[in-house]
């Protein structure tokens, strides 16, 4: 499977998650939305590995191929959302921001060879980025509950339901940026001889865990303070695609960073 394919998977994928968010929304057959939303996200996962398989390594090396695993996950994560807590929503929303980057792809496309830098060989790679773009994925997800909240300001009760489950999305956000932190640290030991070396990429994925960290001793002290904790979940999140892809245009990280992608 090769990167020619990506034009025709994306249409019959955004084809599935499109008609599956329109029987959710119209409450016509649950099981329905769940099973045609469920298999455009497996043809875009069969994808991803037949692509994996062509390219001989993980595509994880480039910005375009982390927005793969992005557009992969984000559907992945509203359905389990919309199965777990019935929430139409949110599945629109989070398949429609799949086929937006899926389109950044098909606009933006990026050379995907075989070539991979020899740190970048280490059993820890793919680990490493695919646990840190499903917390990506839960985490816009978490963003999505923040803007709808402030948005359409809905009733207490209401409210305290809406950030039941911004809570449950931060705290599997977090827990699994925890375990990425965990692995890119064993990776780093691994391919420099050291955990940690506050390299620009690494001192904005700190700044974007104390973030949600925040949000967390927010919402445990000052449970009452809907407004501050949201915000704070947007402020975290802009953070987050800071440490993604902002690093890339950061002068810090120009020529010194091991992260920046492409490089």
């Amino acid at each position: 499977m090769t990167w020619d394919y990506f034009g025709w998977i994306v249409l019959a994928s955004s084809l599935c998650w499109t008609a599956g968010a329109l029987i959710a929304w119209k409450e016509t057959s649950r099981p329905l939305a769940v099973g045609i939303t469920a298999s455009g996200i497996l043809l875009f996962f069969l994808f991803i590995i037949g692509l994996w398989i062509s390219l001989e390594r993980p595509p994880l090396r480039t910005l375009g191929e982390t927005r793969l695993w992005y557009s992969f996950f984000l559907p992945l994560v509203g359905l389990i959302t919309y199965i777990r807590w019935n929430y139409r929503w949110i599945l629109s929303f989070s398949t429609l921001m799949a086929i937006v980057f899926c389109v950044i792809n098909l606009l933006k496309p990026e050379i995907h060879n075989k070539t991979l830098m020899p740190a970048l060989q280490s059993p820890w790679f793919a680990p490493h980025v695919i646990v840190y773009m499903f917390a990506y994925a839960v985490l816009g997800a978490a963003f999505l509950v923040a803007l709808y909240l402030l948005w359409k300001q809905k009733s207490k009760s209401t409210a305290i339901k809406y950030m039941e489950l911004s809570d449950n999305l931060v705290y599997v956000g977090i827990a699994f940026l925890t375990i990425g932190m965990l692995f890119g640290a064993i990776w780093a030991k691994e391919a420099w001889g050291h955990y940690w070396s506050w390299d620009p990429k690494e001192t904005w994925a700190a700044a974007t865990w104390l973030g949600y960290l925040l949000y967390i001793h927010l919402r445990k002290h000052q449970p009452e303070s809907h407004t501050a904790a949201l915000g704070i979940v947007i402020f975290a999140f802009v953070l987050l695609q800071i440490c993604w892809f902002g690093i890339n245009y950061l002068p810090a990280a120009q020529g010194s960073s091991i992260h920046v992608y492409n490089m």
